[in-house]
């Protein structure tokens, strides 16, 4: 992403030690594990669109700063609280949190980034900016919970498939481009605009994650993890929805009874790959990129337009 670091690199760079300034504590232990967290950060992809949100909206400004460290903070406490959900021993190829210091105090890390991102925001009467991401949080933790629900009777269809992800996925997307827009503007309307721009390339974005899970895109061999932990994911139904009933039903069988079973884990990958479910995956996450991009036609061109396109497509052609 070249032109996304020389559009923004700097800001990124002035980013990184704001945020390491902000989650800092007079706690030895916790000092210790935010520095670990620190170092092995990912690719700050939110934080990207935040400041680029603005630039293209703008400008930034010190609220657009804040803006990215409470996105930031917001999605590792998500992160360190998700992989004890999940009983996760690996993040980004590193041990996770809880694996080096248990679960009780892995919730507690989540729970002190949470805080942290509170306090950044009432402290400097970033109100509007609290609001956008706590509604985010909120959507996550009901999209996490509608599809713990609907796992167990594996009964997804596509519409409450794209709900789940609207909510656990998208909405920490669409949040950080609000507000990057609404720190660079005040404006209502620009930051609705922003906020649909970052729910399509949030949704666009975990369409490509169920693609992996099914070896394309020159990644590799099928994983088949989202069979093993009997996720339904956009493939998978497209296939389901256009099955014969006994087809349909040894499938859901397997998914159910057998999801530990290579073999048959890999079964249903090649009933999903010959159904078509993949280029049905595809398509629909091309058409929310497209939709995405046509949002962004209201504004002029730019370096910071262009870069924000070389984002998107990052987001949607990763291989990993």
């Amino acid at each position: 992403m070249q032109l996304v670091q020389k559009v923004i690199g700097n800001e990124l760079a002035l980013f990184e030690k704001k945020f390491a300034d902000s989650v800092k504590s007079a706690n030895p232990l916790l000092d210790r594990i935010m520095h670990f967290i620190i170092k092995r950060k990912g690719k700050q992809m939110r934080p990207m669109f935040v400041f680029l949100t603005a630039r293209i909206a703008g400008g930034i400004s010190e609220s657009t700063y804040r803006a990215a460290s409470l996105i930031e903070l917001l999605h590792t406490a998500s992160l360190v609280h998700d992989d004890v959900v999940d009983n996760s021993i690996k993040r980004r190829n590193f041990f996770s949190v809880n694996a080096l210091w248990k679960n009780k105090i892995a919730v507690l890390v989540g729970d002190y980034l949470l805080s942290k991102g509170l306090l950044l925001s009432l402290d400097n009467g970033d109100h509007r900016l609290l609001q956008i991401t706590s509604r985010a949080v909120k959507e996550m933790s009901e999209g996490e919970l509608l599809q713990m629900e609907k796992a167990r009777r594996l009964d997804i269809n596509e519409g409450l498939y794209f709900d789940i992800i609207r909510a656990k996925t998208a909405s920490l997307l669409a949040s950080a481009c609000a507000s990057g827009a609404y720190s660079a503007t005040g404006d209502e309307d620009v930051t609705e605009v922003f906020r649909q721009f970052g729910e399509k390339v949030g949704i666009a974005f975990q369409i490509k994650d169920d693609l992996f899970d099914y070896g394309q895109d020159n990644i590799g061999k099928p994983t088949g993890i989202d069979i093993k932990e009997k996720k339904m994911t956009l493939p998978l139904i497209y296939a389901l929805q256009h099955a014969q009933s006994a087809d349909k039903r040894r499938i859901i069988y397997i998914v159910k009874n057998n999801s530990t079973d290579r073999a048959k884990v890999n079964e249903v990958i090649a009933y999903v790959q010959k159904s078509g479910g993949i280029e049905y995956a595809h398509d629909k996450m091309l058409q929310y990129k497209h939709d995405a991009l046509a949002l962004l036609n209201r504004f002029p061109d730019s370096p910071e337009m262009q870069a924000m396109k070389e984002l998107v497509e990052y987001v949607i052609d990763r291989k990993y």
